[in-house]
Parts: structure tokens; sequence; C-alpha cells
């Protein structure tokens, strides 16, 4: 791993060509750290790897106390590490400084094929700068609905210039990556432009309902028959997750032994304590043991509506989980309510309660649907997710090729 001098950012060039591409990938978060956007992304980064891409992957150095998460892909990549700062309302999260020149120096000694820019912080707006410099294809991915956070802290008045920033950061990319349909209809609409769907896979194996544990669930007081209602992510204003205590409370009302878990922590913590004593704070949790806790329970609950896709949906339904979420993002795309999970009008929050009720008065019902819902999982597979997002580079590619095309090459959708 390579590890340079904090001025000077970077040391080593890519590996020696035996690939397919030359692959710079640019991110602000990765694991260590837990999210999304950074597990997600670890998958691709291996995906590539093992399609025989030489992959040079550009992030901030993190904390040498941050634990690595049991399972997490390790990269067998070339690592690049940049200064690290604090993200502001999220501190364990770190983000890039900015790096123009010390990029365009390690580039303009081993061009990559492209460059992929993973997230929109000063290090990505740095990489693109620096790319457009060297005339390098660029693509990026739209992860995190960042002006959407607005409204939950505070910081409503920025949204705009938040999403003016974005749509100009997009724009001057060959092809932005979204996870959902329903996404790309929505940025289109904003002006974004040049978008194309490339989803989201599951890690089915990891995710899978033998996990279930007698004795984890009696560990939070729920016997055999005992209903276990819980969500798994961040505990932040921007996860709704007044809605999930509403909806809790109300099935409470009808079966006293019912149990509410939380997995992951944030600042809500103490408040969703006060609110919810009796409920389980598990903590943060990752790998086989996040897997085990999914499997323990009987439904998912997710009301958040600022997700691109939130990948815990496909999670709990890998795990044999009946989700109860709106009408958005991962939810919207893969759930038939009824069928393999149950959906609310977005914001609506009275029918995600009712919802939730449905699914907790009826056992058999509950579990049909969660087996429908790990079978939908299941076809949601990693490599397939791979091939696309490689699809999507080598388009980018050939576009910055005057008269190179590729044989059988379809547009993105």
């Amino acid at each position: 791993m390579n590890t340079p001098a904090d001025d000077d950012i970077l040391v080593d060039d890519l590996p020696a060509p035996r690939h397919s591409r030359r692959l710079a990938v640019v991110t602000e978060t990765y694991p260590p750290e837990v999210n999304g956007v950074a597990m997600s992304m670890a998958r691709v980064v291996d995906g590539l790897h093992r399609r025989n891409h030489d992959v040079q992957l550009i992030r901030p150095r993190q904390p040498a106390s941050m634990a690595v998460p049991a399972g997490a892909p390790q990269p067998e990549v070339d690592e690049v590490l940049t200064k690290g700062l604090p993200v502001p309302l999220y501190p364990n999260l770190r983000m890039g400084v900015p790096s123009k020149r010390a990029l365009v120096k390690l580039w303009s000694l081993r061009r990559p094929d492209v460059v992929h820019i993973a997230t929109e912080g000063p290090l990505g707006w740095s990489a693109l700068q620096a790319a457009q410099h060297l005339s390098l294809p660029v693509t990026s991915d739209y992860r995190t609905n960042f002006h959407a956070y607005g409204r939950h802290y505070r910081l409503g008045l920025l949204s705009r210039p938040i999403m003016g920033y974005l749509r100009k950061f997009h724009n001057r990319c060959g092809a932005t990556m979204v996870p959902t349909e329903a996404m790309r209809a929505q940025l289109a609409e904003r002006g974004f432009e040049r978008l194309t769907v490339v989803g989201r896979g599951v890690d089915a194996q990891r995710f899978d309902p033998a996990r279930r544990s007698a004795a984890q669930r009696e560990s939070w007081g729920a016997g055999p028959d005992d209903l276990v209602m819980g969500y798994v992510g961040r505990l932040a204003p921007e996860k709704n997750l007044g809605v999930v205590l509403a909806a809790y409370e109300a099935v409470k009302a009808q079966q006293p032994r019912a149990r509410l878990v939380f997995v992951g922590d944030g600042p809500m913590r103490a408040e969703l304590a006060a609110r919810a004593p009796e409920a389980v704070f598990a903590g943060s949790r990752s790998g086989d043991d996040l897997a085990a806790h999914y499997a323990g329970l009987d439904l998912f609950l997710f009301a958040s509506l600022t997700e691109t896709f939130g990948n815990v949906t496909t999670e709990a339904m890998a795990s044999g989980c009946a989700v109860v979420a709106f009408d958005s993002a991962a939810a919207g795309e893969l759930i038939r309510s009824g069928v393999n999970g149950w959906l609310a009008g977005a914001g609506r929050e009275a029918d995600f309660v009712a919802a939730t009720r449905v699914a907790a008065s009826d056992a058999g019902a509950r579990r049909a649907v969660g087996q429908a819902a790990r079978a939908t999982a299941r076809r949601l597979d990693w490599g397939d997710i791979t091939a696309r997002f490689e699809s999507v580079l080598e388009e980018a590619i050939a576009r910055a090729e005057p008269g190179f095309a590729l044989p059988g090459l379809q547009p993105a959708a």
C-alpha cells in the first residue's frame, strides 16, 4: 500500500500493463468506513480487478485507529492515499483535499485509460479538473443525495446551490452512473446529462436466512414466535426514524411482546433510546455478524427518503426479511407490494404505519413475502453489476477516441 508524503500525495506509478484497461478510481469513502458508498465501491473495485484490469485507487488516508470490518473486500490494487479531513456532520468519515496538481503529475507519468469519480467532494473535483487538463475520459457516480439532507440539518437554503454544483460536476463527465431508473428520470428533469443506470448487487451468500440464531433472538428478549422488527443503518435525522418508531408503537399496541432492534450508530441514538427505552441498540455490526443480525429479524422497517439506492434494502431481502419501505430508491425498483415486500407511497407516513401493521399481523404471509424477497435479491449478482459498470467505462473511452468504435457496442440506456 502506498502512503505518500502529505505535500506530494503521490509516489508510485500504476503497475506494469497486464490488463484490459488501466483504470483510475477516485473515491472519498472506502472500507474500513462503513456506509453504502464505501462498501459498494469496494465491490466494484474488486470486480474490476478480477476482470483483469489494472486499478489505481485514489482515496483519503483514514485514521490508523479505524478497524477494518470483518469480511470487507480488501483492495488488491495500487492505492494512492491523500490527506483527509473529517466530513462535516459525519466526523467518522473523511473527505479529500484539493489535489489537482498532484493528480496531473501522477497521470502525466502514466496515463489511465479512463478516470472514474465516485464522490463529488474536494478530491473528486480535483480529479475532474486534472482529467480534463490531460484530456482523459471521465465517468462518475451519483451515489448520495447531499442536496436532500439540507432539510434534516437546517441547511435548506443550500439545497439549490448544492444541486447546481452537482449538476455542473456531473455534466462535465462523459457518463454519470445512477442506481435506479427513477433516479435517472429525476436527475434528467433537473438538467443532468448523459445518465445511465447501473444498479447495485448484494452478496446473497453472506446475507442468508440460514444465519438466523435462536440464541441471538433470545438475547434480544424474543422467543421463537415473537415478532422482531428492525432497522439497519446510521441513526441520523435523514433516515426518518420517527416513522419507524411510530410503526413499532402501532404494532406493539396489538402485540405487546413485539421487539424493535436498531443496528447501527449515530447522533440520534440517545433520542431514540429515550423514546423507546425497551428497544435493543446493537451498535455497528459488519461482515457475518451483521448478516446474523439481519437474519434474526422478521420485519425490516426502512423509512428513509434520502437514498439514491439503499443497500440495506437488498441486504434485508437477501436475508429473507419482509421489508416495509416507502416507494423510493431500491425498494421502489425491486418490491411489488404484498408479493416480496410492502410499500407505502413516498412520504405517506400513515400508509407506512398501516403497511407495517398488515405485515405484522400475518406470520404466514410474512414468511412467504420473505422467501420471495430472497428470490429477488439472489438475482442481483455483483458480477453482472461489474460487467455493466465496465461497459460504461468502455463506452466513455470509445467516445473519447475519434474514429474508434467497439464492435457491437450499444449506447448506454
